[in-house]
């Protein structure tokens, strides 16, 4: 064991002799030289002689850029951008939209070998409706294979050739629009009154003939569809489906707990019960509604809150068969994505 004498014969009484430090004074100069910035060199690794300079500014050095000497003759002439105003570059939703812009969709596959009835391949081309493509086989304008047809429920082939008017007939391809509707503006494709309709805001959206898919009142906002897919606007049109429907309801005067208890039960219109399948207040007062319904009557949503004595100021259609209005302003359109249309056709309303 240690003990307290241990350090009596020490000449220092028991201390430890200070240890020396380091002096750098005393150490020698080492032959690698340090760097120096006034000369904007970089010592050479592992080198006493030579140094790599940091920039080279010396003539037989290649500069980074020297547009005086090295630069490459232009031999063209020189385009001048035009100055085009803003004002003067057509308007996202009220100009025509370029084939690139324009959404396209995968066609289903088709049967070459399953008849389809001849007004319905008319309208699927783009012809005319179904109702005025059969005035137009009664009066004998349409060929089938070189033959006059005039009878109404003839069945055509897609690969026969058929003439309109001495012109042939050809599949146009599908489009789908989604407008957000606004007031004063009526859902059809052409007005006896000439007010203003929805065909008129999309009129230069693509040069083929789209219909709206269902009805809404003058004054009701909201989403609406528009299409030349015929197939797809009678499954969206048809009630069988049950394709639903989000409508934000602003009444007169705040509904009554009697009145709400009536509407939830079901109101008879037109000898049929229409129950709502959902109705709900997102705010505090009951004046504003939302509701939910898949009936495809004319007005029935106004209609409903006029049977319980009540008066719908104002109307808008916020979903249409899973479709919303989101990021589309008030009487603005967009083209439907692949993947809205691939729901829609599979049915996933």
């Amino acid at each position: 064991m240690f003990s307290k004498n241990m350090f009596d014969n020490n000449p220092n009484n028991g201390e430890r002799k200070p240890r020396p430090r380091f002096h750098r004074e005393s150490e020698p100069v080492s032959a690698r030289p340090r760097f120096n910035r006034s000369d904007d060199s970089r010592p050479h690794f592992n080198s006493s002689d030579e140094h790599r300079p940091r920039i080279n500014r010396n003539e037989d050095a290649r500069p980074r850029f020297n547009h005086d000497t090295d630069r490459r003759p232009f031999t063209g002439e020189r385009k001048e951008r035009p100055n085009r105003p803003f004002a003067n570059r057509p308007k996202r939703n009220n100009g025509l939209y370029s084939n690139r812009k324009q959404q396209t969709y995968r066609e289903l596959h088709e049967d070459p070998t399953k008849p389809v009835r001849l007004n319905k391949f008319l309208a699927n081309a783009g012809i005319c409706s179904r109702r005025e493509a059969d005035d137009f086989i009664q009066a004998g304008v349409i060929t089938v294979n070189g033959v006059t047809v005039d009878n109404l429920g003839v069945k055509v082939l897609p690969t026969d050739d058929i003439r309109f008017h001495d012109q042939p007939v050809r599949r146009e391809r599908k489009v789908y629009i989604l407008l957000n509707k606004p007031k004063n503006t009526v859902t059809t494709t052409d007005d006896p009154q000439e007010r203003h309709t929805v065909i008129d805001i999309v009129r230069n959206a693509c040069p083929e003939r789209i219909y709206p898919v269902g009805r809404l009142d003058r004054n009701t906002t909201g989403v609406l569809l528009l299409t030349n897919d015929g197939d797809l606007a009678a499954k969206l049109t048809h009630p069988k489906f049950h394709k639903k429907k989000i409508y934000a309801v602003t009444l007169d005067r705040e509904l009554d707990e009697v009145d709400e208890a009536v509407i939830r039960n079901g109101v008879i219109l037109d000898d049929e019960r229409i129950v709502p399948d959902a109705l709900e207040f997102p705010k505090e007062d009951r004046k504003h509604i939302g509701l939910e319904i898949h009936s495809g009557q004319n007005r029935v949503v106004r209609r409903i809150f006029e049977k319980v004595g009540y008066k719908v100021v104002n109307l808008d259609r916020v979903s249409f068969a899973g479709l919303t209005k989101k990021n589309v302003g008030r009487g603005k359109w967009r083209f439907l994505t692949p993947k809205e249309v691939a729901f829609l056709q599979m049915g996933q309303f």
